[in-house]
């Protein structure tokens, strides 16, 4: 039995490891590599720098300016991992200081109408959403 359970999971293991990413990605997967593409531009910063970028590229502090709360630790990490995706370029600009500015991508520029239907049902539905944490909280805090 236990050699009938190890082989099943050998077999399955190495179906995944050559099966199209669509074939492994049914049911959220855990191996599915779009999960770990949606944490990263999904996310609140991620939406928020790649819609500020579409006025045009910018410096660092220009961004930060634009995004109040986010930690210069924090958009630091979301530049980075936007232009591994290849969302967003960064150009080093050959001046003293040294300066580096960032652009959205064409990649990333294909997210702007997702990101602005989500941000306009967020706006519809804010007080659908706040009526419905009321409840919830007034349940939590009657028991």
């Amino acid at each position: 039995m236990e050699t009938a359970t190890a082989t099943a999971t050998a077999t399955a293991a190495s179906v995944s490891a050559v099966a199209p990413p669509s074939a492994r990605c049914q049911h959220f997967a855990g191996d599915c590599p779009s999960r770990t593409l949606l944490d990263q531009i999904a996310d609140k910063w991620s939406m928020m720098v790649l819609t500020v970028l579409d006025a045009g590229p910018m410096r660092f502090n220009a961004i930060r300016r634009h995004l109040e709360g986010v930690t210069q630790k924090a958009l630091t990490q979301c530049l980075r991992r936007l232009e591994r995706n290849g969302m967003v370029s960064r150009r080093v600009i050959p001046a003293s200081p040294v300066a580096v500015e960032y652009a959205i991508t064409p990649l990333g520029r294909s997210l702007h109408q997702p990101f602005k239907a989500l941000y306009r049902w967020t706006i519809d539905n804010m007080a659908d959403v706040d009526a419905a944490r009321r409840r919830f909280d007034e349940q939590r805090a009657a028991t």
